[in-house]
C-alpha cells in the first residue's frame, strides 16, 4: 500500500511516513489520512464518453431484371358442383350410410327411405302389366280370326271393327301398365339417395325415423365438389381494355382462353402458390358494374381452397417490363405515408426513401419509382439503421428471380 501511494499522482501526507509518538500524533495522522483520501479522489482522471461505432448493415444495388407483368385482382372460390340431396318420395328415413363431412364417391349410398311400400307398388304394377298383356293376347287372336272370316266373306265389317277396337284398347292398356311399372321402379329407386358426383357431404338434416317427403321434397343434406374448384373474379373495363391492348386487339378463341394461366393465393399465404387456368370469360361487360366476369379452374388436389374463400388473383398481361428494379421484400418498410426503403447516401448517412411498388416476383418486389439503379439499398440489418445516422455498409448481392416467376 505505501508503495502504491508513493507512486500516485498526489503527495503523501508527512504524518503517514515514520510516525511515532503520542496519541495526539496518532489522531492527527488519522485526520490527515481522511483529508488525503478525499484529495486523492479529486486527483483521478475524468472518464471520457466514446460513442459506439456505426452499425454494420448489408447493402446492395437494386436488381435489374426483365419481368412479366400481371394484373392483381380479388376473387372468390365457387364449387364446380353443389347439390341439395332431397327426399323425392314420402316415407320414414330408415338408414344413413355416411359420417357427417365424409368424402364420398359418385354412386355411394347415403340415405335409405323405407322401401317396403314402394316394392309392393312395383309388384302391383307388374301384376297389372301381366293382366294387360294377357288381354292383349286374347284380343289380338280374336282380331286375327275376325279378319280371316271377313276375307272369306263369312263375317260382317262391324264384327271386324269391334275386334280391332278391342285389340287396340288392350294395346293401350299394356302401354299404360308398362308405364306404371316404370314409374314404380323410379319411385322405388328414389328410396335410395346416392351421391351424384365425388364430393364432401354436409351434416344430415333429418335423423333416422323422421318422416320425409310428405308435403314435398325434404332436404336431407348437401354435397359439394371440391376437386376441381372454380375461382371467379371481376375485371374492370379499364383492365379489360389494357389486356386487349397488350394482346394487340387480338380476339382470343375459347381454346386460347383455356391456355391462359392463373395464380391465386389465400389472404394468409405468401405469394400465389396455387396454379390453374382460365376456363370461362363472360361474353359482355355487366352494364350495372362495368366489370367482366372471369372464371378459372384449379385442380385443388390438396383441398386447400374451400368454397366461399376470398383470394388474391394474378392475371398475366402478356407483356414484359425491361430493366425493372427489384428489391427483397424484407427490405421494405411501411409508415403512415406508405412504403419505403432505407438507402445509404453520402458520407454513409442512412436515408429513408418513399417508393411506389409494382408486382411481386418470388420474394422480390418491383419498385416502380423512388429508387435509382446505383442506390445502395439496406437489405439486412434494417432494424439497426436509423435515418439521419451513419451506418457501416457491407456490400452484398440480391439473388435473381426467374423471369415471370410467381411465388409457389
Amino acid at each position: 500500500m505505501p508503495d502504491m501511494l508513493k507512486r500516485g499522482l498526489c503527495p503523501i501526507p508527512k504524518q503517514l511516513i515514520g510516525r511515532k509518538g503520542s496519541l495526539q500524533r496518532l489522531r492527527k495522522g488519522l485526520a490527515a489520512v481522511f483529508v488525503w483520501a478525499i484529495a486523492l479522489g479529486g486527483c483521478k482522471e475524468e472518464n471520457a464518453y466514446v460513442p459506439p461505432p456505426p452499425p454494420v448493415v448489408g447493402v446492395a444495388q437494386p436488381l435489374k431484371q426483365t419481368v412479366s407483368l400481371y394484373l392483381e385482382q380479388t376473387g372468390s372460390t365457387v364449387p364446380v358442383a353443389s347439390v341439395d340431396l332431397v327426399a323425392r318420395v314420402a316415407g320414414f328415413l330408415s338408414e344413413i350410410h355416411y359420417q357427417d363431412g365424409a368424402t364420398v364417391k359418385r354412386g355411394d349410398l347415403l340415405f335409405v327411405i323405407e322401401p317396403t311400400p314402394y316394392e309392393a307398388k312395383l309388384k302391383q304394377a307388374e301384376a297389372a302389366l301381366i293382366g294387360a298383356q294377357a288381354e292383349l293376347v286374347r284380343s289380338q287372336a280374336d282380331f286375327v280370326r275376325q279378319s280371316t272370316l271377313s276375307q272369306q266373306g263369312e263375317n260382317t265389317a262391324v264384327a271386324l271393327d269391334k275386334a280391332r277396337q278391342a285389340r287396340d284398347t288392350d294395346q293401350g292398356a299394356v302401354m299404360s301398365a308398362e308405364a306404371g311399372v316404370t314409374l314404380a321402379k323410379v319411385n322405388l329407386g328414389y328410396t335410395r339417395v346416392t351421391a351424384p358426383f365425388d364430393g364432401v357431404v354436409s351434416q344430415h338434416l333429418v335423423s333416422v325415423g323422421g318422416m320425409v317427403g310428405e308435403t314435398g321434397e325434404t332436404k336431407l343434406a348437401t354435397i359439394v365438389q371440391l376437386e376441381p374448384i372454380h375461382v371467379e373474379f371481376n375485371m374492370s373495363e379499364q383492365n379489360v381494355l389494357q389486356v386487349r391492348a397488350n394482346l394487340g386487339q387480338k380476339r382470343l378463341t375459347l381454346e386460347d382462353v383455356e391456355k391462359i394461366p392463373l395464380d391465386v393465393g389465400l389472404m394468409n399465404e405468401e405469394g400465389y402458390p396455387h396454379a390453374g387456368t382460365i376456363d370461362y370469360v363472360a361474353p359482355e361487360l355487366d352494364a350495372a358494374t362495368g366489370t367482366l366476369l372471369v372464371r378459372g379452374i384449379f385442380a385443388n388436389s390438396n383441398r386447400a381452397l374451400l368454397p366461399g374463400s376470398f383470394l388474391r388473383v394474378r392475371v398475366p398481361m402478356e407483356r414484359r417490363e425491361e430493366n425493372a428494379l427489384l428489391v427483397p421484400r424484407r427490405a421494405l418498410g411501411q409508415d403512415q405515408e406508405g412504403r419505403y426503403v432505407l438507402v445509404i447516401g453520402n458520407e454513409d448517412l442512412v436515408e429513408q426513401r418513399k417508393v411506389q411498388l409494382g408486382q411481386q416476383v418470388g420474394n422480390l418486389q418491383v419498385v416502380e419509382s423512388g429508387l435509382k439503379p446505383v442506390d445502395r439499398v439496406v437489405v439486412t440489418g434494417n432494424q439497426r439503421a436509423i435515418p439521419g445516422k451513419k451506418a457501416t455498409p457491407q456490400p452484398t448481392t440480391i439473388t435473381s428471380a426467374p423471369v415471370g416467376a410467381g411465388e409457389k
